[in-house]
């Protein structure tokens, strides 16, 4: 329960392996769902249909006999509306309130249905009355998708907030380490959305928010809840949170994982606080993002491979192009036998990121490391920690 009037009716989905078909969540997934008792009841936003019946039993339950007069949708994406065209086919007087960008989405995943006369068009400071509870919307197009709004309930100061605030895990797994998931969940998903983000942080900045009600993850307040708006505010800036250097190396015979790895053990010898190596081909490419913005500081390792870079680095750079990554510093380490090409690729890959600079030497190896190699990444981890 959030209040003694809005009360939780989400649900855990503790079957899914991948969330959005991409995301290894092991501690499962949460979809968020609320509903507010007054004079008029409000549902807001539904679930997946993966966890359909169970949501449909905390909706009755919590219901205990009485129609819902309203259900708000905040965000049209599936794991969150899949379940409007049920509410309105189980509760006949049942309005839907939502962003005009959002009805014209409904026929996308609604074919066939009848939303004539059921549909509440809402926008930037509309309200809606439930009673003693009043409901103030608040546009945020594209801090994910473009028809997202929130909504701010001013009798309990609690902002149902979307997707934003979200996070990865389930629920009945959350632990008290908000951030380490809701990073890796906001740079995947989120991260590309920046300026989205920090217009809608400046218009939460003049509203009292004491309880954040996310989509996915936890029920935020007091201490969390200052945090979680301070890395927002870091996030969507595209600020390094915490002083570090990654090194991802993407290694096809192990040549390019040795100079990585030693490149991380001078780079430690030489005082550097926090140094992250990780395998692309191996370790979990979303967590590898997002340290990739966490830190200020990365190096790409990779072998050559058919003229160009070994496929699972251009995924890497390629995923940062499309996340709008900016304002860092790069180290760059090619591998090659014969004809090495690595470099050429990363080189023009990472000079159309924004405000990137380029830190030489660029090092070279071929097949394996020798004893100049050394000396070259040598300077490298000095150029990197000036």
């Amino acid at each position: 329960m959030i209040s003694e009037t809005i009360k939780y009716i989400g649900v855990d989905d503790l079957d899914i392996d991948l969330f959005e078909s991409q995301y290894v969540v092991p501690e499962g997934m949460s979809y968020n769902s609320y509903l507010i008792e007054d004079e008029k009841i409000a549902v807001l936003d539904t679930a997946d249909r993966r966890k359909g019946e169970a949501w449909k039993m905390n909706l009755k339950a919590a219901l205990n006999g009485r129609q819902p007069d309203y259900l708000v949708a905040h965000h049209m994406e599936p794991d969150h509306a899949a379940l409007i065209a049920w509410m309105l086919e189980t509760y006949p007087d049942l309005q839907l309130v939502c962003s005009a960008q959002a009805v014209k989405m409904l026929p996308n995943f609604f074919e066939g249905v009848n939303f004539e006369g059921r549909v509440m068009t809402v926008k930037e400071g509309d309200t809606l009355s439930l009673g003693r509870h009043e409901l103030k919307f608040i546009g945020a197009a594209m801090i994910h998708w473009p028809e997202v709004i929130m909504s701010y309930d001013s009798l309990d100061k609690v902002l149902f907030s979307a997707d934003a605030f979200g996070k990865f895990g389930a629920l009945v797994n959350e632990t008290d380490d908000w951030a380490c998931e809701a990073r890796r969940y906001y740079f995947n998903i989120c991260g590309k959305y920046g300026t989205q983000v920090q217009t809608v942080l400046k218009k939460l900045a003049a509203v009292d928010v004491q309880t954040i009600c996310p989509l996915h993850g936890p029920v935020l307040k007091g201490e969390q809840l200052a945090a979680a708006i301070k890395l927002y505010d870091t996030w969507s800036k595209y600020e390094p949170e915490s002083e570090g250097i990654l090194i991802a190396y993407a290694s096809i015979h192990g040549g390019t994982a040795a100079a990585a790895e030693h490149l991380g053990e001078i780079l430690r010898e030489k005082g550097a606080k926090k140094v992250v190596v990780s395998d692309l081909s191996r370790d979990d490419m979303a967590e590898v993002i997002e340290d990739a913005f966490r830190y200020p500081t990365v190096v790409v390792a990779a072998s050559s491979y058919d003229a160009g870079v070994f496929p699972v680095m251009h995924d890497f750079l390629y995923h940062l192009q499309i996340k709008a990554y900016q304002k860092r510093r790069f180290g760059i380490i090619e591998n090659g036998s014969w004809a090495p090409t690595a470099g050429k690729v990363m080189r023009s890959m990472i000079e159309g990121l924004k405000d990137c600079e380029i830190v030489e030497p660029m090092v070279t190896i071929r097949s394996r490391m020798k004893a100049a190699d050394e000396a070259l990444l040598e300077q490298l981890a000095d150029s990197l920690l000036s």
